[in-house]
């Protein structure tokens, strides 16, 4: 029953907690730690000779210091009480987590870009995505959008989930200090390409098998067999040998067309396309990427009580 108590009922606690809170922005949250630590290290690292190697061990250090560093709490906690270890493991699941938060984001580009006009929900996805956004069509501000919540699917939910299951909140922790580091310093510009190689890397490794869970089930809470044929067919052509995978899924789901040239820090990137359709994107359609986040989310967790629940019953 040790299984259902310390692995179950947290991450039961800690999903609800999402699913109700999110993330709320005047609480503070392990994530901007992770990224104040990085950004510190940095500073300190990141020139001279020898960037690559500073930067790769800078990587395994930090990943695995937050993995031990959980780990440790842990235990000194189960010490303590079961109680406060319980409630320790449903806080992170809870930060780790970000369903909610990153489907809220959508919702407010899509706001601005309907109440306050094309220039509000060019500068409001900004927030969200690196490409250059300031002259972007509505419909390609749209498209962004889903493109940003498909990809964020696997790296804020069912990546932090598939390593809570591998890992408990060590894994989980440890998954999230690696993909901000990549989000800090894995880009293939002068300042990062040899201190962040390996952190892009590592969170590339990192990613493999979720985002390819994640596209599976997007196509699965849709019943979409387009969605599964794109997904074999587009999910190579993405850069990233991750992100085409959900985003392959999502244009399957919406009958609709990702990729084409994106500007980068005033460079243009022409990305491969992912889908056929090169249709109008309606407002509507994003109560139907809500719905696809919340039941892969939902189902993300029903898998993992599933697993474990017949041996927290037998032991």
């Amino acid at each position: 029953m040790e299984q259902l108590k310390f692995i179950i009922l947290p991450l039961i606690i800690g999903y609800l907690l999402d699913l109700i809170l999110g993330d709320p922005r005047k609480l503070p949250h392990p994530i901007v730690g992770f990224g104040n630590t990085i950004s510190f290290f940095t500073k300190l690292l990141n020139l001279g000779k020898s960037r690559l190697l500073k930067g790769s061990l800078m990587t395994l250090l930090l990943a695995g210091g937050v993995f031990f560093l959980f780990y440790f709490m842990e235990v000194f906690l189960m010490e303590i009480s079961e109680i406060a270890l319980i409630s320790f493991t449903s806080i992170f699941v809870f930060y780790g987590l970000a369903n909610k938060s990153l489907l809220q984001e959508g919702i407010e580009v899509f706001d601005h870009l309907n109440n306050k006009g094309l220039e509000a929900g060019r500068k409001r996805l900004s927030w969200i995505v690196g490409r250059d956004t300031s002259e972007l069509s509505e419909k390609e501000i749209r498209l962004a959008v889903f493109e940003t919540l498909s990809e964020n699917l696997s790296d804020g939910v069912v990546a932090p989930l598939f390593y809570y299951a591998i890992g408990g909140v060590p894994g989980m922790m440890c998954y999230k200090m690696i993909n901000t580091m990549d989000s800090m310093i894995g880009y293939k510009n002068e300042k990062y390409i040899l201190f962040g190689r390996f952190a892009a890397r590592l969170d590339d490794v990192a990613n493999f098998i979720p985002s390819r869970i994640t596209a599976l089930l997007m196509a699965l809470v849709s019943c979409s067999y387009k969605s599964l044929r794109y997904i074999f067919k587009y999910g190579k052509a993405h850069t990233s040998p991750n992100a085409g995978y959900p985003e392959a899924a999502l244009a399957g789901i919406l009958d609709c067309q990702f990729g084409g040239p994106h500007n980068y820090g005033g460079k243009l990137v022409h990305k491969p396309f992912i889908g056929e359709n090169n249709r109008q994107i309606e407002d509507s359609e994003i109560k139907r990427i809500i719905y696809i986040n919340h039941a892969v989310c939902f189902l993300s967790i029903v898998i993992i009580i599933a697993c474990f629940f017949p041996y927290a019953i037998l032991l």
